[in-house]
């Protein structure tokens, strides 16, 4: 069988030029921003941002690849403020040169103070700054680099465009796997293109695997089944940080799908998170929320559900208090849906936010005294003491309707006994 390559599959079939690059459309089409400025050479400060795997790297050394500058690399995880101080020093020694492209990958790895001393040679422009990240870059870069950068978002390949690669890699005879007769099974081409989740790096490294530990048949065609695959890949790779991206966008979608009645979607995400490792009482906590904020008086049993559901996950843990979860959320999606108390308390504090406090009516106070120089003082009025157990009394100085119960659920109930008590 013929050797292996020592350097990894993945890195062996990095693009060398923009054509050869598989996905991103959106910034690499032509006449796209991204490949205008690679292709004449006028690259400004740049941060790629995307998930794992879906080209930032690459990109990269494409721009090392087609520049004519120095092009200088470096680590979030291994540099420090000494190498930016030292490189930034040399590229301001050879200005008026070609110029120097800082490549730094994982910037979101330096902190505030490792960032801030890239700001003063990014901004005079000693260097061009290409920053790599998987994290969101409002959150994790500083403001000052994000505001001189141009940000592009990366988005994880297609199930097609992996295959696409996959394919590249298993007939490419210089850099890929072409010099060994192989041979993919379509179900398994698609199920190593599904399962990588669009990380294309992800998908060659099981591919590299399954090339070199599966031996070649009596036609000397190394035979890559479903079974080889599956048994390479081992089990799905869920794309959840519990720090990242991941974990936001996944519990985002989870409370939408309870939002929007979609209990189906909503068990998904839920099971999403507990196969990555969440911590069921963070999602128990959502579940409180969300009964309040998107069920409400509608069905006010979802409080209910979804604290008991919270406790539960206290007293029974996991694995079987996925259960427990799996009944408060699809409780929760099924429900009529309401946000009307959600909405009259931030109607409330932003009123007094704004400066509309209003003061407590006298005879609303916990200890009634007459107020010096009042001739008459209005006496509160016990709502038990009258017919329906109610009275038509001042309770806000100045009134204004708050909570305004929607046709949904129970809420439809409390609405008329309102409207007739207002009546």
């Amino acid at each position: 069988m013929t050797d292996f390559s020592s350097e990894p599959l993945a890195a062996r079939m990095r693009p060398a030029t923009i054509d050869e690059v598989v996905g991103q459309r959106h910034i690499l089409g032509e006449g796209k921003l991204l490949r205008r400025v690679i292709e004449a050479d006028r690259l400004t400060n740049v941060i790629f941002y995307g998930p794992p795997g879906c080209g930032k790297t690459t990109l990269a050394e494409v721009i090392a690849k087609t520049t004519k500058r120095n092009f200088v690399r470096l680590s979030g995880v291994l540099s420090g403020v000494a190498d930016i101080r030292k490189i930034c020093d040399r590229a301001r020694s050879e200005l008026g040169g070609k110029g120097t492209i800082l490549f730094i990958d994982e910037i979101h790895r330096f902190n505030k103070s490792q960032q801030d001393v890239l700001l003063p040679y990014v901004e005079d422009g000693t260097v061009v700054l290409i920053g790599a990240t998987t994290h969101n870059p409002n959150f994790f870069i500083n403001t000052p680099l994000t505001s001189r950068s141009l940000v592009f978002e990366l988005k994880a390949l297609s199930a097609e465009e992996v295959a696409e690669v996959l394919k590249r890699a298993l007939n490419d005879r210089e850099k890929g796997c072409g010099l060994i007769p192989s041979r993919i099974d379509d179900d398994a081409l698609s199920f190593l293109s599904t399962i990588s989740d669009g990380d294309a790096r992800h998908a060659l490294t099981a591919l590299e695997i399954a090339m070199r530990s599966t031996p070649p048949g009596d036609d000397d065609v190394v035979h890559l089944s479903l079974e080889v695959i599956q048994e390479c890949v081992q089990r799905r790779q869920v794309r959840y940080d519990k720090k990242e991206d991941g974990h936001y966008d996944t519990i985002s979608a989870f409370i939408k799908s309870i939002r929007g009645s979609d209990p189906d979607a909503a068990v998904y995400w839920l099971g999403k998170m507990l196969v990555a490792g969440e911590d069921p009482r963070f999602i128990a906590r959502r579940l409180v929320i969300s009964a309040s904020e998107d069920i409400g008086n509608a069905d006010p049993r979802g409080l209910s559900v979804a604290v008991a559901a919270m406790q539960a996950c206290e007293f029974v843990g996991m694995p079987e208090c996925a259960i427990n979860l799996s009944q408060a959320t699809t409780y929760l999606a099924s429900a009529p849906k309401s946000n009307a108390s959600c909405m009259a308390i931030s109607e409330a504090m932003a009123d007094i936010e704004s400066g509309a406090v209003q003061p407590v009516p006298e005879h609303l106070k916990n200890k009634h005294v007459k107020a010096i120089g009042s001739e008459t003082v209005t006496e509160y009025k016990y709502p038990h003491n009258f017919a329906n157990h109610y009275v038509k009394q001042e309770y806000m100085g100045v009134p204004k309707s708050y909570y305004r119960p929607t046709q949904e659920g129970y809420e439809a109930t409390i609405q008329k006994r309102l409207s007739a008590l207002r009546a």
